[in-house]
């Protein structure tokens, strides 16, 4: 009992411990992390990204032992070069410091890289196949060269060897004007520029003052995987995918790819290769348009040969023209003869037959005819007086479709009227024209007997008959003096059938 303190001792010797409130203590502890570790590397792997609306990034660095809280301020952000993401393993260099607010310790990077090859290469391969889903590798979008481009636009470095290499190759194959677009092609701005210069060529008018390449060609040396990272950032995949001009990538040597290659038109294994690609060798196509100058010379020349050997076995079996235009002028010859002989055994033919015929006076058919149109004139009157009152029975009390009934059955009339009168017309003037008195104005007379009846030949009259004889302008009377003689008439020859062989054209009526 003796050993033990009284119960105001402890509360003495406590006494002489500073006492710190709690901000204090975090400001204290702050100061001394701050002070200790006020600049570090920190290699871990990338947890938990968040990137709330301040624009400011919180993720996690752990391993497989513990874990610590890394913050990236909004400023720092676009000079990181690597995009924070879930699972990549980086090198973050940065100052230690705490957070009052929930008393832990973080690093705030200002740096990051990637730790080791490995995370690059994975890094790559989840990227190239994150933009293959996209299809931005697909091989439909892939354009084809043009054979013989006349500008050429290069993207690269203007102090390196690539663009010396490239001139010289062009030089040696096929000289082109070629436009360069300098760029950094390593280091933290040379995606962005290398991907404005790609946008920028596309951009340019055709036909303005500085000429539109119609191919372009994006090279770099070779270098190793973080040298050549540049060409696989998304900005410079996804430019050389909507580019307009068709795109040759040229990055590093045969060995190595990016994903430039995936996206562009043609992927060359060199810097010279690509030139290579670009245009074809001069020397080849003048031989090669040699050769077929020559093949078309040749060509041409046998063309003409068989031609000639054509036309000459033609000319042997088509004979002599004067003799073909003598052969046709005879059968026009005979054809002419047989034409005018025909000519009057048709006319003499149709004589007899008018001769011959009964004709009827003309008056007598247009009195006829009158006759006939007055009876229809009649039986048509009457039958429109009938119409009429049975249309007026019908109609009643209406005026109105009295009236029109009545225009329409006086225009009726005398349309019918005025086309029997037509048709009277049209028949005496065929009348007229079958007459005999049209016969007889040419030049013929029209011989009667004593009581009227036409004579039609000599042998029908005797001595001493009184004749009556009509011409045009009278008639006369006759007497027969002398017996009739009697002349016997040749046959008619039948008009000969055309020979298509002879040539005769034969009879026309």
């Amino acid at each position: 009992m003796d050993n033990l303190d009284p119960p105001g001792a402890a509360g003495a010797a406590a006494s002489n411990v500073p006492e710190f409130s709690v901000s204090e203590l975090s400001f204290a502890l702050k100061r001394e992390i701050e002070a200790a570790f006020p600049r570090v590397r920190v290699r871990g792997e990338i947890s938990q990204p968040s990137f709330p609306r301040s624009g400011h990034c919180y993720f996690r660095l752990k391993d497989e032992n513990a874990v610590i809280d890394g913050v990236a301020w909004k400023g720092t952000i676009p000079r990181l070069g690597i995009k924070i993401e879930e699972g990549l393993e980086v090198i973050a260099t940065g100052k230690l410091t705490t957070y009052a607010g929930s008393s832990r310790y973080q690093i705030i990077v200002e740096r990051l890289e990637l730790a080791g090859e490995g995370a690059l290469l994975k890094l790559l391969e989840d990227r190239r196949k994150k933009l293959q889903a996209e299809g931005l590798f697909d091989p439909e979008r892939k354009r084809a060269l043009p054979f013989l481009p006349e500008v050429i636009g290069v993207v690269t470095s203007p102090s390196g060897a690539v663009i010396r290499d490239i001139l010289h190759r062009l030089a040696d194959r096929f000289p082109r004007h070629v436009l360069v677009w300098p760029v950094a092609v390593q280091g933290e701005k040379a995606a962005a520029e290398v991907a404005a210069a790609i946008a920028g060529f596309n951009k340019l008018p055709v036909g303005g003052k500085v000429p539109r390449p119609d191919v372009l060609i994006v090279a770099r040396g070779g270098g190793s995987l973080e040298d050549l990272w540049a060409f696989n950032e998304e900005i410079v995949v996804r430019a050389a995918a909507a580019s307009e001009i068709p795109l040759i990538s040229a990055v590093g040597h045969e060995t190595d790819t990016t994903l430039i290659d995936f996206a562009s038109d043609r992927r060359a294994p060199t810097p010279s290769a690509a030139a290579e690609m670009a245009v074809p060798v001069r020397a080849d196509l003048l031989t090669e348009v040699l050769d077929y100058a020559k093949r078309l010379a040749g060509g041409m020349t046998r063309l003409l040969r068989e031609s000639t050997m054509e036309l000459a076995g033609l000319a042997r079996g088509l004979g002599d023209p004067r003799r073909l235009i003598e052969e046709r002028q005879q059968r026009l010859d005979v054809s002419g003869e047989r034409l005018a002989l025909a000519t009057r055994q048709l006319v003499e033919r149709h004589g007899h037959a008018l001769a011959a015929a009964r004709l009827v006076e003309p008056h007598a058919v247009i009195k006829a005819k009158e006759q006939l149109l007055v009876a229809e004139a009649r039986a048509l009157r009457s039958a429109m007086e009938r119409f009429k009152g049975d249309t007026l029975q019908k109609i009643g009390r209406t005026s109105d479709h009295l009236e029109q009934f009545g225009d329409r059955l006086k225009r009726h009339s005398a349309d019918l009227l005025v086309q029997g009168q037509r048709q009277v017309d049209q028949a005496a003037k065929l009348l007229e024209s079958y007459s005999f008195h049209s016969v007889l104005t040419r030049g013929f007379a029209l011989v009667r007997d004593q009581d009227g009846a036409p004579v039609l030949a000599a042998a029908g009259t005797r001595t001493g008959d009184a004749l009556q004889i009509e011409f045009a302008d009278g008639r006369i009377g006759a007497r027969v003096t002398d017996a009739p003689t009697t002349t016997p008439r040749p046959p008619a020859v039948p008009p000969r059938r055309r020979d298509s062989g002879s040539g005769n054209q034969g009879s026309l009526l």
